[in-house]
């Protein structure tokens, strides 16, 4: 299978994997429903869920609605393809995913871009302060994909020691020397 398909086809499954793994439950509505059409039924099968599942259900909201919106598109058209597989292949690609790391995993809740890149930057942002997260995901949802990757190489080759100050370091430069920065830190 085509990487970046099987990747797009992983991006729907951290919203669903929580409530039920035979089934896809990505968390919008089809365009030609209505939320005032949705919202009954959602709003009852949110109420049978345990309290666990129901925090797990926020959490994938929150992070859903922080995607920006052609990150959401991106995994709305993932989830129709994954929904058009047949249900043995749902359920290998579901395996697949479920046996990764689950840092991996979580990476995917900050959509296709990011998430593709996340277990290469994880070392370096896996683990960032409540209060650097909104700033975090703010600057690098501005890198094109050569930063990213730039980045990436940085976090790898950040000892654990410094990743704290190579992080800081990372967010109070200035969008117009980024490049610069990170061409240096990585030795380019």
């Amino acid at each position: 299978m085509n990487k970046l398909l099987f990747a797009g086809l992983l991006l729907a499954l951290p919203l669903s994997l929580a409530a039920a793994p035979q089934s896809l439950n990505v968390p919008l509505p089809a365009p030609s429903a209505t939320p005032s059409a949705v919202a009954p039924t959602a709003a009852v099968a949110f109420a049978q869920l345990d309290p666990a599942q129901q925090r797990q259900r926020r959490s994938d909201y929150a992070a859903w609605r922080a995607l920006p919106e052609g990150e959401r598109e991106r995994i709305r058209q993932a989830a129709s393809r994954f929904a058009a597989l047949p249900a043995d292949q749902q359920q290998r690609l579901r395996t697949q995913f479920l046996a990764q790391d689950q840092a991996f995993r979580e990476g995917w809740r900050l959509g296709p871009q990011l998430g593709a890149e996340f277990p290469k930057l994880h070392g370096l942002f896996g683990f960032v302060p409540p209060q650097q997260r909104d700033a975090v995901l703010a600057v690098l949802r501005q890198l094109s994909p050569a930063q990213l990757a730039q980045l990436a190489l940085v976090a790898q080759r950040t000892p654990p020691q410094e990743r704290d100050s190579v992080r800081s370091a990372f967010l109070t430069v200035p969008a117009a020397e980024r490049d610069t920065w990170l061409k240096r830190q990585a030795g380019q």
